[in-house]
């Protein structure tokens, strides 16, 4: 029940990330930052101290603060599933960051979990509060393409070893739940899939190709076959020195769109309507403003979006409103990658819904033979 002041929220897992959480949470409306909770107490105390909040080490007396409503899950990704069981068993509304869980089935446990118990979970998507791929999709829903004809979103970023290397789940199946995709592309590849619409069948080549000591690809490609019919692409990396804005763009017979970060560079239509001119004055190319934000520094990000879906959520929770982006639509980009993983490890086609996650094995640098490819 909210205060006053609004939702208590509270944060589990204080590691990079937990800082925008709690960033977001301190300038939005609805809602007030009142616990977190970490594990390893330094990660706990650290949070809790810099934004002048109790901090917990105990995930059971955590949920049990007074005043706490919504509980943001912060930890690393293949750890959402327990805390967020907790929560729901503990009555708290959710709001996961992405990915959702890294397999299906763990997914489908927390779904399942909150429609019994009636909590709301939103999947955090910031990149879907920017104000520039709202109009985007308002255009697209509108049919302003035509015809869906392609859709391409390309993701050269940068990481360096020494990011790998700074934390034991970096680049793990179990608790990175990928690579490149997984971990990083994953916010454009929702994006893609959100305009364009469901993906239906995958042809995907995958590996690692520059970086040491992890077990996943830091470079993949995929082509895509769109419900529509519509055709794709993705190429997503942390192999591209020196790490440049990601890029999506979407065609049709009737129109094309491109967005290079959160910039519209492209918005050309067969039939133009009189707003056109204000999108592009407000959202279009601007050399000053461009930004490779995220492209080669994990800390290079805003917390607007965050603030903007928690705030969200907090709207929802008062009016009884849909959220946004929830569970089940957060799930779908994990599923269209887990898609490119089943593709590019069995060197076969992958047709979606998928019936369970894929089995998994280690990428090798240089390997050139998948299993069940040509001899």
């Amino acid at each position: 029940m909210a205060s006053r002041s609004g939702f208590g929220f509270g944060i589990v897992g204080c590691g990079m990330i937990a800082d925008f959480h709690a960033r977001a949470i301190q300038a939005m409306k609805g809602g007030r930052l009142v616990c977190v909770h970490d594990c390893i107490p330094r990660s706990a105390q650290r949070v809790g101290e810099t934004f002048a909040v109790p901090w917990y080490t105990d995930l059971k007396k955590f949920l049990k603060h007074p005043g706490l409503d919504v509980v943001t899950i912060a930890t690393p990704s293949g750890a959402h599933l327990e805390p967020s069981l907790a929560a729901i068993k503990a009555g708290k509304h959710l709001a996961i960051e992405k990915p959702l869980e890294v397999t299906l089935e763990r997914c489908d446990r927390i779904i399942d979990a909150a429609g019994r118990a009636k909590v709301k979970v939103a999947g955090i998507f910031p990149s879907r509060f920017g104000g520039s791929l709202l109009e985007v999709k308002k255009a697209v829903d509108a049919g302003r393409l035509g015809r869906p004809s392609a859709g391409i979103a390309v993701i050269p970023w940068y990481r360096t070893q020494a990011y790998y290397d700074s934390g034991g789940w970096r680049g793990t199946w179990k608790l990175d739940g990928g690579g490149a995709l997984m971990n990083q592309s994953i916010h454009t590849i929702d994006i893609l899939q959100w305009l364009m619409g469901p993906v239906k069948e995958i042809a995907a080549l995958a590996d690692l190709l520059a970086h040491q000591r992890i077990e996943v690809e830091d470079t993949a490609s995929a082509a895509l076959r769109f419900a529509s019919g519509a055709l794709g692409s993705i190429v997503g990396t942390t192999a591209a020195f020196p790490g440049t804005p990601r890029r999506v763009e979407l065609y049709g017979d009737q129109g094309s769109i491109v967005i290079v970060d959160t910039e519209i560079v492209t918005w050309q239509f067969a039939k133009p309507l009189a707003g056109d001119k204000t999108v592009i004055r407000k959202y279009g190319p601007n050399p000053k403003k461009l930004t490779a934000r995220g492209a080669a520094d994990p800390k290079a990000i805003s917390f607007e979006g965050h603030k903007l879906q928690f705030e969200n959520l907090a709207e929802s929770l008062s009016k009884q409103t849909p959220l946004l982006v929830d569970a089940v639509e957060a799930r779908r980009a994990v599923e269209v990658i887990l898609g490119i993983y089943a593709s590019a490890l069995s060197g076969k086609a992958a047709r979606l819904p998928l019936k369970k996650t894929p089995s998994r094995r280690p990428f090798r640098k240089g390997e050139k033979k998948r299993p069940g490819a040509a001899k």
